[in-house]
């Protein structure tokens, strides 16, 4: 399980990449392994700091935040759920 774009070497080291598809793949895994609740809570804290929280977001997606805000935001709902 992989992110489909790769690592990101171009940008390493400037914050701006954007997690999304890194945690997609890992819900993914975790369906695979048989703990598709929590995969399914990695997908929804995705789509709610998405929604709610858009300072967060990587610039890519029109937020003001970098990999650490938006990687932040997104476990900060992971163990809220």
């Amino acid at each position: 399980f992989e992110a489909v774009h790769g690592s990101a070497p171009d940008i390493a080291g400037e914050g701006i990449a954007n997690p999304c598809a890194l945690l997609l793949a890992a819900a993914d895994m975790l369906d695979h392994l048989g703990m598709a609740d929590k995969g399914n809570k990695v997908r929804a804290a995705i789509r709610d700091t998405l929604t709610n929280d858009r300072d967060a977001v990587t610039p890519d997606l029109g937020g003001k935040g970098n990999t650490d805000s938006f990687g932040d935001a997104i476990v900060k709902r992971v163990k809220a759920a």
